[in-house]
């Protein structure tokens, strides 16, 4: 049946992509390591590690912790990383 989840994690889109790059990017600029955050949060290094990794996507409860441990303001997180997919997918040189 389509559209019912098989229970198999999917490949992360574009937005989940541009997502675990935001977060990337504010882990770098912080210099926090993953084993950092998974310490900071609820979550296990190897959790936080395949989501960097765009192995498997964040959940939004993910994006609403590490943004607080990361002090970071969560809608202008996501706000960035929506225009980010969006422009990932009209590819360059595209209005």
């Amino acid at each position: 049946m389509a559209g019912v989840p098989s229970g198999k994690e999917s490949e992360s889109g574009e937005f989940a992509r541009a997502i675990s790059a935001a977060i990337r990017w504010s882990m770098v600029r912080q210099k926090i390591s993953a084993t950092q955050v998974a310490a900071r949060t609820s979550r296990s290094q190897s959790y936080i590690s395949k989501r960097l990794r765009d192995e498997v996507s964040f959940t939004a409860n993910d994006i609403d912790e590490i943004c607080k441990v990361l002090n970071e303001d969560l809608v202008q997180l996501v706000v960035s990383a929506a225009r980010a997919a969006t422009a990932a997918r009209k590819g360059p040189g595209r209005p």
